[in-house]
């Protein structure tokens, strides 16, 4: 096997708009591959990577650091464990803790899943007619940034109004693991990650102190298990923390990756159209070949090796979803949208193992509402020329920051 560039800039533009290259060379030559001047290791094939999400002994999901890039080139290394005294939660967290998190949150979500249908209607109808102004709508931040918060908000218990101030705070909170921090900015990150918490903290305050038992919110359900006694107050706010944090990243990413597809595909837009039973079948496409996580972090917790590589205890693994889900050992033609793939719906887009997506049905459940509205509400729709769409600059996510489009409405 040939071994790989060293000169590969992941934090360059070219790979962070288009890293699909770069992927299928590293599986090619080097499918588990170390950054040079760190212990990170990217991880690149099918069977590698579900292979290291099933070996928790050896590769914990405790995300105990992150790469930052810095202006001389050489990342930096930013601890996220506090010399080991972190608290992980969810998913982050490994078992008997994941599990029993899981526990308290995966119920509620699926009795929620089974109402949410007209309440996601109409946060997309009333998204639509909100953001469309004349031929336009920027669809990134008009209904995929807006939609997959609100319905979060909503499940957890909190304010409708309070949305644009949570969707700030939880972009905030996540860019720094995408590791492209501009100079100055870290503290803004920082702070704002403190200002969520402190939200948070007074939302759960609040809950603890009702005395009605009734079941409507995570918040509830999550201060019932705290007044029992199954559950630490300032877990359940990390808890809080990680799902407004996260809760909407992979939604927001499938919603405005699937529309700028098909903003580039009016053969697929028309299609579409015409059969509406094949929208499913295309957002699987859409979560293979843009995977709206670009990949997970691992600790590796003992000297070990993965595809006979030797790996130190304490350094760290990058799962790339979105580069084993394009692997072209297990699908065929993997860059290219396929509504009758056998397998299609065979990705690790939402994760692998005991750490899936515990999101995943509602994400589908929203971004099959929002395209289905988008297409049913035009005749076609494509890029806008004069404002090219812009992807959020991230190894963590495979997000738009803008996506303008010019439609023709029915």
């Amino acid at each position: 096997m040939a071994a790989a560039p060293s000169d590969i800039d992941i934090f360059g533009p070219a790979f962070l708009d288009d890293p699909y290259p770069t992927y299928r060379m590293l599986g090619e030559q080097a499918p588990v591959w170390r950054v040079p001047g760190t212990d990170f290791f990217l991880v690149s094939t099918w069977d590698l990577v579900t292979e290291a999400a099933t070996r928790a002994d050896d590769f914990s999901s405790n995300l105990t650091g992150v790469m930052i890039h810095q202006a001389d080139g050489a990342p930096l290394v930013f601890d996220m464990d506090g010399g080991g005294q972190a608290v992980h939660v969810l998913a982050t967290a490994d078992d008997p803790v994941h599990a029993a998190h899981r526990k308290l949150v995966f119920p509620f979500i699926g009795r929620r899943i089974r109402e949410l249908g007209p309440l996601v209607d109409g946060m997309v109808d009333r998204i639509w007619r909100a953001e469309l102004r004349g031929d336009r709508i920027d669809f990134a931040t008009g209904m995929a940034d807006r939609l997959p918060l609100g319905v979060v908000a909503d499940l957890i218990g909190l304010p409708q109004q309070d949305v644009p101030q949570l969707l700030a705070w939880a972009y905030d909170s996540t860019e720094m693991l995408g590791g492209i921090v501009p100079e100055g900015r870290l503290a803004q990150l920082v702070g704002s990650a403190a200002e969520l918490a402190g939200y948070l903290h007074q939302q759960f305050a609040a809950a603890l102190s009702t005395t009605d038992d009734t079941v409507t919110s995570l918040l509830a359900v999550l201060a019932s298990a705290c007044r029992g006694g199954d559950l630490d107050a300032d877990v359940a706010v990390l808890i809080l923390l990680q799902l407004v944090g996260a809760g909407g990243e992979s939604t927001a990413g499938l919603i405005a990756n699937s529309a700028r597809i098909l903003a580039c595909r009016t053969d697929l837009q028309h299609r579409l159209r015409a059969e509406t039973a094949l929208i499913p079948p295309f957002l699987d496409e859409v979560l293979r070949v843009e995977s709206p996580f670009r990949g997970h972090h691992r600790h590796i917790t003992r000297d070990t090796t993965l595809g006979d590589i030797d790996l130190p205890a304490g350094g760290h693994l990058l799962l790339l979803w979105g580069a084993a889900n394009r692997d072209p050992r297990i699908f065929t033609d993997p860059d290219t949208i396929d509504l009758d793939r056998r397998n299609g719906r065979t990705t690790l887009a939402f994760g692998k193992g005991a750490h899936y997506c515990v999101g995943a049905a509602l994400a589908r459940m929203e971004a099959l509402a929002a395209i289905t509205t988008l297409l049913a509400c035009t005749t076609e729709f494509e890029l806008a020329e004069d404002d090219p769409p812009q992807w959020v600059p991230s190894l963590f996510v495979r997000r738009h920051a803008t996506l303008p489009l010019v439609v023709r409405t029915r």
